[in-house]
């Protein structure tokens, strides 16, 4: 097998994991490939990279492709996912003074209810509104925070400052005043943390508890021309987001990302994101979050059309498009298609349907199955809404 250099772009994030896994331990190399893996410092730059030929492939956030397809964002050629990286990952953290307040409101800090949190946050806005920190306009960050303040009466439209923070920059910006609160993937709420400037108020799944967050993408012609190399490239991934999943493997999978080249933070905070064992305030308090990531389990992996439908869907209603028509341009992107065809081979579960119903289910459920057994994770909005894509078209 002739060894192919792909150039991977990524941003500083834990669920950029699966890629340097795949290239540090090996599950590249044992598909004859070498995985040039290129840190960009912010989604933009990264979407452009892709966008315009100088990588192959990366790491995205889930609704940048379905974004481009719907012609947000600007003129960008298509872009596909593959496989989806990572669920689940963020938390949403609150300034310190925002944090007093909310304390001074009468709000616990217990890093689990929604539903007390949103009301708290929306209370403590009162007139002013809220200056909120995401990684990216079209990031499920800013779906999650949009979906989560609008179910509860706040009309995010009016009263949310939205302001692009790269996620490393996210803390900095809460210390310098320039934002009140922030909806970030992991480590980089935790930093904020770290360096005192930040209390964590919620994990990303206590809005939706299965998530996707993390694409593997490329551009839609890459993918139809190269399936040889991207079957080898997605196997590959797919493997070391298996390995991912492993508890054991968590200390080896922190000193990886820790490195230099890659986040260059302390093994630490890393492994603690890993577990979903966070510090969510300096001094020591501390909250488990179940399934805080995943990158395997459940069928995590697999790029539902659904999943693009409901975030194709949510674009639509705040940038005033059909939702309809979205939501059947933005399923396109995702391709369970070759998902499938590229991982065959693998063992790994292939559901029979390519659609669901997102939010319908509170524990693991078994689903009909090509090959092996798959038990889908509990999926739930925090509000009890389901979406159903049949009844969007």
């Amino acid at each position: 097998m002739t060894v192919e250099t792909l150039h991977i772009g990524f941003v500083a994030l834990i669920d950029a994991g699966p890629l340097i896994v795949a290239e540090e331990l090996g599950f590249a190399e044992e598909e004859g490939l070498r995985l040039d893996l290129r840190r960009a410092p912010s989604w933009s730059m990264l979407r452009d990279m892709l966008a315009f030929g100088q990588i192959d492939a990366a790491q995205l956030l889930a609704p940048v492709p379905i974004a481009t397809a719907l012609g947000l964002g600007g003129a960008v050629p298509r872009i596909d996912a593959l496989q989806v990286l990572s669920v689940n990952g963020t938390v949403i953290g609150v300034s310190r003074g925002l944090a007093d307040a909310l304390r001074l409101g009468g709000h616990v800090f217990d890093f689990t209810d929604a539903a007390a949190a949103g009301r708290a946050m929306i209370a403590a806005a009162g007139d002013g509104g809220l200056r909120l920190g995401v990684p990216f306009p079209f990031s499920m960050q800013a779906e999650l925070v949009h979906y989560w303040l609008n179910a509860l009466g706040f009309d995010a439209a009016r009263g949310l400052i939205v302001r692009t923070v790269p996620p490393p920059r996210m803390a900095e910006a809460v210390e310098a005043g320039e934002i009140d609160a922030f909806c970030v993937g992991e480590p980089w709420g935790s930093v904020g943390v770290e360096r005192g400037a930040a209390e964590l108020l919620l994990p990303g799944a206590a809005i939706w508890s299965f998530a996707p967050e993390k694409v593997l993408a490329v551009r839609h012609s890459w993918a139809e021309t190269n399936h040889e190399l991207g079957g080898r490239l997605s196997r590959a991934v797919w493997r070391a987001g298996r390995w991912l999943a492993v508890p054991g493997n968590r200390a080896t999978a922190s000193e990886l990302l820790a490195r230099s080249s890659y986040l260059d933070l302390s093994p630490e905070v890393i492994e603690r994101a890993l577990q979903g064992r966070l510090l969510i305030a300096p001094g020591g308090t501390e909250a488990a979050t179940e399934r805080f990531i995943e990158f395997h389990d459940g069928g995590a992996s697999f790029p539902w059309r659904s999943q693009a439908g409901w975030i194709a869907h949510r674009l639509a209603l705040r940038h005033g498009l059909d939702p309809a028509m979205a939501a059947e341009t933005g399923k396109a992107v995702f391709r369970p298609d070759l998902y499938r065809k590229f991982l065959k081979d693998t063992g790994a579960p292939m559901p029979g349907a390519s659609e669901k119903i997102e939010g319908a289910t509170d524990g693991p459920v078994g689903v009909g199955a090509s090959q092996g057994r798959l038990i889908l994770c509990r999926n739930r909005f925090f509000d009890g809404a389901i979406f159903d894509p049949a009844a969007e078209v």
